[in-house]
């Protein structure tokens, strides 16, 4: 399984991706996107293969992917839609044709099957629009951003969830997408990715979903309990309120997920549903596990997870957390392979793999993401660049920091902060306890858009996870694990800070590097 994960995109798009190069629309394409490269319970059930061996189209709008589905031979005929661009209401009609049955202001996959929608070239992001799942099976969704989805207000679509699935779905596989709001249901938001009334067979992987009230659900009410077989795995949950997911029946398996900043509670697991919980990453979150809001319990199989300054209420009535000490009150078995990230290098595997645009990126079992096969240019950069930097490369340019300045959270005797910024690596600055920050400083703004962290001599791989901080807005600028070249947004900024979260042993930093570009 690590093997066909690391290079589950070998064929992606072999002439989709020309076709996106020449500007030719291609017929009877040999390759689709994700064949071979499915994960969890979307490879059983006779697998998830969505538009493989099928035509591939290129669509610039709602329309064209709705008369992309209506000009097939049949409602079965396999076919691969590539959309770039920005799909929205005004550009989204109703396609009429035997093949199809779609309508306005929504992307309809209605009582069809075989059908993959993949984001390519500049990307493609679903404004305010989302994506309906009805009596449909075998679809793939991937590299896609939807955002801002809206049940009441205006303009509506989809009930207000991002991507939904509804009666009788079978064998769906999102992977590297993102869904996002901005705000609850007040706002007139709804779910990100909602699952009913019979939808079974479906993982979402490699993605981001945040800003939201609600992450998600399976089942619509205590009485919906026919849908299940669920994966989630190397997602990032962020800014949360509830439903991450919210289970009423079924199985779960939920693994090497990043959750952070759950404001009201998390995986919810009710109405006799079970999850399988492995090795994820709970960060600044609140009852991030149980039953709650009902008193339908539902259960939970634990192992190898991280609770990072997370709190937990008291059990109560229909609040029941799993905290503050998680354990298995049932169990489940998984009927496919796969491999675990340990837990504490998730929030850094998933930080660079996990959301649309992110060139495909998936970890290959050891804490390390990989990119698709080489050779194979993949449906986000059709026509690479081959002088692009890698944002890994050592940094170019004048070290800010030299002439800086230089504070922290703590420090052992004798190390100190300005050491950090001294260009010696003979010298270093460590924390007092195992875990600390130290910061580096200006006078006025200064632009950073890249860090190199170097560890000094006998100290190599103690760090195994840290976040970068805007110090003067507390933001997070990045994430992850180990030390070495970190890249982020470029930011103006009076003081940065390097936060080690996760270690290995005593971390000591020779430099803390700051770079322009």
């Amino acid at each position: 399984m690590r093997r066909s994960v690391a290079v589950r995109l070998s064929a992606l798009l072999a002439t989709g991706a020309l076709a996106a190069a020449t500007g030719v629309a291609l017929s009877t394409s040999t390759a689709s996107a994700a064949t071979g490269g499915v994960t969890g319970y979307a490879t059983q059930n006779g697998g998830t293969t969505g538009g493989a061996g099928g035509q591939t189209v290129r669509a610039t709008t709602g329309t064209a992917i709705h008369q992309a589905l209506c000009s097939r031979a049949s409602s079965s005929t396999p076919i691969t839609i590539q959309v770039e661009g920005t799909i929205n209401h005004g550009n989204t009609a109703k396609v009429s044709g035997g093949s199809c049955n779609t309508a306005a202001g929504v992307i309809e996959l209605k009582q069809i099957s075989n059908v993959t929608i993949v984001g390519v070239g500049s990307g493609a992001v679903f404004d305010q629009l989302g994506i309906h799942i009805r009596e449909s099976r075998n679809i793939i969704i991937q590299n896609v951003t939807v955002r801002n989805v809206k049940k009441s207000g205006s303009p509506t679509s989809n009930g207000g969830d991002a991507i939904g699935m509804e009666s009788g779905v079978r064998n769906v596989w999102v992977d590297h997408v993102t869904l996002e709001a901005s705000g609850g249901e007040s706002e007139g938001f709804d779910g990100l990715f909602d699952m009913k009334d019979n939808t079974q067979y479906v993982t979402l992987s490699y993605s981001t979903l945040r800003n939201s009230g609600r992450g998600g659900l399976i089942g619509s009410s205590e009485s919906d309990t026919s849908n299940g077989y669920v994966t989630f795995h190397h997602n990032l949950y962020e800014n949360i309120d509830s439903r991450a997911p919210l289970l009423r029946g079924g199985i779960a398996h939920i693994y090497n997920n990043h959750y952070r900043s759950l404001n009201e509670s998390g995986i919810n697991s009710r109405a006799g549903a079970r999850a399988k919980v492995d090795n994820n990453y709970f960060e600044d979150s609140k009852d991030v596990l149980g039953t709650f809001y009902t008193d339908a319990a539902g259960y939970w199989q634990v192992s190898g997870n991280v609770f990072d300054n997370v709190t937990w209420s008291s059990r109560s009535g229909d609040n029941n957390p799993a905290g503050p000490n998680p354990t298995s009150n049932t169990s489940v078995s998984i009927p496919y392979a796969y491999t675990l990230d340990a837990a504490t290098c998730v929030p850094g595997v998933v930080s660079q793999t996990a959301g649309a645009n992110k060139g495909l990126k998936v970890s290959d079992g050891s804490c390390t993401p990989q990119n698709p096969d080489p050779t194979d240019p993949g449906p986000t950069d059709p026509d690479p660049d081959p002088t692009d930097p890698d944002p890994t490369d050592p940094p170019t340019g004048t070290n800010l920091s030299l002439g800086a300045g230089a504070d922290g959270s703590s420090k052992a005797d004798g190390t100190s902060y300005g050491n950090v910024r001294d260009g010696d690596m003979s010298t270093y600055w460590s924390p007092s306890g195992a875990t600390g920050s130290v910061s580096v400083k200006w006078g006025t703004a200064t632009t950073v858009s890249k860090i190199n962290i170097r560890e000094a001599s006998g100290a190599t791989g103690a760090i195994r996870s840290y976040r970068v901080i805007n110090h003067d807005t507390g933001a997070v600028l990045a994430s992850g694990s180990g030390a070495g070249v970190i890249s982020f947004a470029p930011t103006s900024l009076k003081k940065i800070t390097f936060e080690i979260t996760g270690t290995s042993g005593t971390p000591k930093v020779a430099e803390f590097e700051t770079y322009a570009s």
